[in-house]
C-alpha cells in the first residue's frame, strides 16, 4: 500500500496512478551489471522517460537497510520498502525473476507488458516506443 520516494513514503494508489506503465527494477548495489545499469536507467528516468508516464518502482535484493539507502539514495524513483521482503519475494516469485538486474515492464492494469524491460529500454532510451509492448 505503501512505497518509498526520495521525500518519503507515499501511496502506491497515487503514485501509480495514472502512469501508462511501471517497470519494476530487482537490483542491487552488490551486482556489478546492475551498478552499470542503474546510472543508464536513471538518466533515461530522468530525461525522457518519466516524461512519457513511466513509473520505476525499485524491488531491491541488497541485504541490509543501510545498503537499501544508500542504494536507493542513487535513484530517482520509487521503491518497495526494504522491510516489506514477503512482498519483494512474492513479486520475484510471480513474475519469475531469475536474476538482476532484471526490469518487467507492466501496463496500467498491472499486467505484463514484457519481462525483457532492460532491453527494451536500453535499445530505445528515448521512449519512441514505450511502452515496448512486443511485436
Amino acid at each position: 500500500t505503501k512505497l518509498l520516494s526520495n521525500s518519503g513514503e507515499v501511496s502506491t494508489t497515487e503514485a501509480l496512478g495514472g502512469k501508462e506503465a511501471v517497470a519494476l527494477y530487482f537490483s542491487a548495489h552488490w551486482c556489478p551489471p546492475c551498478r552499470g545499469f542503474t546510472p543508464k536507467l536513471a538518466e533515461w528516468y530522468s530525461k525522457s522517460l518519466q516524461a512519457k508516464g513511466l513509473e520505476v518502482v525499485f524491488v531491491s535484493s541488497v541485504r541490509d537497510e543501510a545498503s537499501f539507502q544508500e542504494y536507493f539514495g542513487e535513484q530517482p524513483w520509487l521503491a518497495l520498502p526494504f522491510a516489506d521482503r514477503a512482498q519483494k519475494d512474492a513479486l520475484s516469485s510471480k513474475l519469475k525473476v531469475q536474476g538482476i538486474p532484471t526490469v518487467v515492464i507492466l501496463d496500467a492494469d498491472g499486467k505484463v507488458i514484457t519481462k525483457d524491460g532492460r532491453s527494451a529500454i536500453a535499445a530505445d532510451p528515448e521512449g519512441e516506443d514505450f511502452p515496448w509492448t512486443p511485436k
